[in-house]
């Protein structure tokens, strides 16, 4: 599912530099990255989505060669295949819950499958608690519960490989068994 091999990558004018010799993810495998702050795992995972591309080497995800791909190659990728949750959320904050949950769908979609979509995220939303909240806004929300929203985004389209960057750091222990379910 996940094939990274001699990746190498840096940020311009910055001594940062993460080079990964390699790593395997398989199908359906939990990996969880860890490390110090600024160790690059926010790095890490937005080369994955094809957020970043590498300075050199190869990165391999559902079966293709993300290197190989363009800008806009690659935001379809990201778009079809990767659920992103990001470390501080990106939640809309014009947007309420609900419409914040349906965003990859109001991007992407030609209109054909909203019904579907909604469907999708009232569901998840019930799942991860936040069903009552689905016309209230970010600034209205706890941090779990924006971070329950981010999750429930992330999960809208079933993607293949879900990326999580710290999705449980402002849930209480109850909310976070609910999330790793």
């Amino acid at each position: 599912m996940i094939h990274l091999r001699q990746l190498e990558f840096s940020f311009p004018n910055s001594q940062f530099r993460l080079a990964i010799p390699s790593l395997r993810v398989a199908a359906g495998e939990l990996v969880a990255v860890i490390g110090p702050s600024g160790s690059g795992k926010t790095t890490l995972l937005n080369l994955i989505a094809g957020i970043h591309s590498p300075d050199s080497g190869h990165c391999e995800v559902a079966g293709l060669e993300l290197t190989e791909l363009d800008d806009r190659a690659r935001r379809r990728f990201r778009m079809r295949t990767v659920g992103m949750v990001f470390q501080q959320f990106e939640l809309l904050e014009y947007l309420n819950v609900i419409d914040n949950i349906l965003l990859p769908e109001m991007i992407s979609s030609t209109g054909n499958r909203h019904r579907q979509a909604a469907a999708n995220a009232n569901r998840i939303a019930d799942a991860l608690g936040i069903g009552d909240l689905k016309m209230r806004f970010p600034h209205q929300l706890s941090q779990g519960e924006q971070q329950r929203v981010a999750i429930a985004r992330a999960m809208l389209n079933q993607p293949e490989i879900v990326l999580a960057d710290e999705p449980t750091g402002n849930l209480d222990p109850s909310n976070k068994r609910r999330i790793l379910d």
